[in-house]
């Protein structure tokens, strides 16, 4: 078919999605969409405005010469074929969610939007599922739990598309029970441009041709290597002949237990977050029992709110969140305040559970860590010093802590792109503004709040004994700026060793660097 280029109206987008999932799911096609559309609009399109500021993040907002929306993997190849013929820099989008511009860069002339290759459903040929790089999390856990009664154990927030997080590894709920969402990462199917500038689209399996690009994708990060159209999953343990046992089965019923600290003086807070990191220190190991819970503790400001925890668990590890409960209260006065634990089926009680769908309320400036022991009281009391600041009284900013260990620690560094696994917690640093004149402000605080943190390290969390590094699908474009990382490559913090593998994969599969963004992969 001859290349289809059109500026018709992509009316009814969310719909067409809807009987686009429902259709595969079904193996059958896609009723009015015929292959190989692409969508060309352009600034004096009435949709320009809305695709150019669908990222997640209001701090960036694209501006491109021309939106591409390709249809199915064939018009992704068309769409890139232009953009190489041209010489134009090509930007990606799939869920939006990137923490940074990089599909948002004034140097960015053809945004390829992937926000229609959302299906989702089961693949005879591969014996995996099928998931459409820009389908969201909430619709990817409904789909695969209505239809077949499995789950991946991806995030928490519904609106994620999974292209961004299974590349970068995906962390979530049920992560410490099953391990990250790439560790059942059976395939990718992707659009790379070869030495000749000639745009193909590939499949790479864990068994079978192109394993070196399927490992790249088990946390390698989103646009390093092509364009993901789709990825295939199924768990290591399956060899897919029944869909219903290859990937994960989750508790057919989940709790939510609410833990607050109302009050959080020095002492308690340092005895409340202490206790936090401490005990998911000693309860990190594959399979004990505690890694039937997902907690994650957040923090904003402190003169004007206090300082939480949520767990998300299936309900027969109800004894072990009451032991967690009393571990959490050791030696902090005032008391925490526990909530009514909700408890429903699987599905509905993780949908209530996630962050909802939708654009951030404001602009917002992230920085990661991953932490391999618990902070010390000195780090803990910059904490609560940082969280004390009266210019972030007003809601925006704060800091958070991920639950991880268990089952993720069961996977050596190597055996897929995503090198930390030794970490008990991930950490997220978020100052947020939505207030222009606030962003200079907000953004010092956040990177002065990280700096002052890793004062021992260099002022980043250089991997050691104590610290993991940081997460490639939380970037920060800082950790390649000398003035606020002069310790260590960026990369390192990001891949540590499995950096020069990725790098030959760079080399290999695109080799005119037609895919990158501020923290890329480069060839060797």
């Amino acid at each position: 078919m001859a290349a289809m280029f059109t500026r018709r109206a992509l009316l009814g987008g969310a719909a067409m999605g809807a009987s686009a999932v429902v259709a595969a799911r079904l193996g059958g096609p896609v009723q009015g969409v015929p292959p190989g559309i692409l969508d060309v609009v352009t600034p004096d399109s009435p949709l320009y405005d809305r695709l150019a500021s669908r990222g997640y993040n209001p701090r960036f907002r694209a501006a491109p010469q021309e939106i591409l929306v390709p249809h199915d993997t064939s018009a992704v190849v068309r769409a890139v074929q232009r953009a190489v013929d041209s010489e134009t820099r090509i930007g990606l989008r799939a869920g939006g969610h990137c923490f940074e511009g990089f599909a948002d860069r004034p140097e960015v002339a053809a945004l390829l939007d992937l926000g229609r290759l959302r299906a989702v459903g089961f693949d005879h040929a591969y014996r995996a599922f099928s998931v459409g790089a820009a389908a969201d999390l909430g619709s990817v856990y409904q789909c695969l739990y209505r239809g077949w009664g499995v789950t991946v154990p991806g995030g928490t927030c519904l609106g994620v598309g999974a292209a961004g997080l299974i590349s970068g590894g995906g962390f979530g709920g049920l992560s410490r029970r099953f391990g990250v969402a790439a560790d059942h990462l059976y395939g990718v199917e992707l659009v790379a441009v070869d030495a000749s500038g000639q745009a193909r689209a590939v499949v790479a399996t864990r068994d079978g041709p192109n394993r070196d690009l399927w490992w790249a994708h088990t946390g390698g990060g989103g646009g390093n290597f092509g364009v993901i159209t789709r990825f295939l999953m199924r768990s290591p343990v399956s060899d897919g002949s029944d869909p219903s046992t290859a990937l994960p089965v989750p508790p057919r019923r989940m709790c939510v237990g609410r833990l607050h600290l109302v009050v959080p003086t020095v002492e308690a807070f340092v005895s409340f977050v202490g206790n936090f990191l401490s005990f998911l220190h000693d309860h990190r190991a594959p399979g004990a029992p505690a890694t039937a819970l997902y907690s994650t503790l957040y923090a904003g400001s402190l003169l004007s709110g206090g300082c939480s925890v949520q767990t998300y668990f299936g309900a027969e590890a109800q004894h072990v969140y009451d032991d967690f409960v009393a571990a959490m209260s050791r030696g902090v006065w005032p008391r925490p305040v526990p909530a009514q634990t909700s408890e429903g089926p699987f599905l509905p009680e993780t949908l209530r559970y996630c962050t909802p769908r939708g654009r951030s309320a404001m602009s917002v400036k992230y920085k990661s860590a991953f932490l391999r022991t618990p902070y010390s009281n000195a780090q803990l009391r910059t904490l609560h010093r940082f969280l004390s600041d009266p210019s972030i009284v007003d809601g925006g900013s704060g800091i958070q802590f991920f639950a991880l260990g268990g089952q993720i620690g069961a996977v050596a560094p190597g055996q897929t792109a995503l090198a930390e696994r030794r970490s008990i917690a991930k950490v997220q640093i978020l100052g947020g503004w939505s207030d222009p004149r606030q962003s200079a402000c907000r953004i010092r605080w956040t990177r002065e709040f990280y700096r002052a943190l890793y004062a021992n390290t260099g002022g980043v969390p250089q991997p050691d004994r104590r610290n993991g590094g940081c997460y490639i699908n939380y970037p920060d474009t800082d950790m390649a700026d000398p003035e606020w990382n002069p310790a260590l490559p960026w990369h390192h913090l990001y891949y540590q060793d499995n950096y020069p593998r990725l790098q030959e994969v760079k080399s290999a599969w695109d080799p005119q660097n037609r895919f990158s963004h501020p923290l890329g992969v480069t060839s060797t």
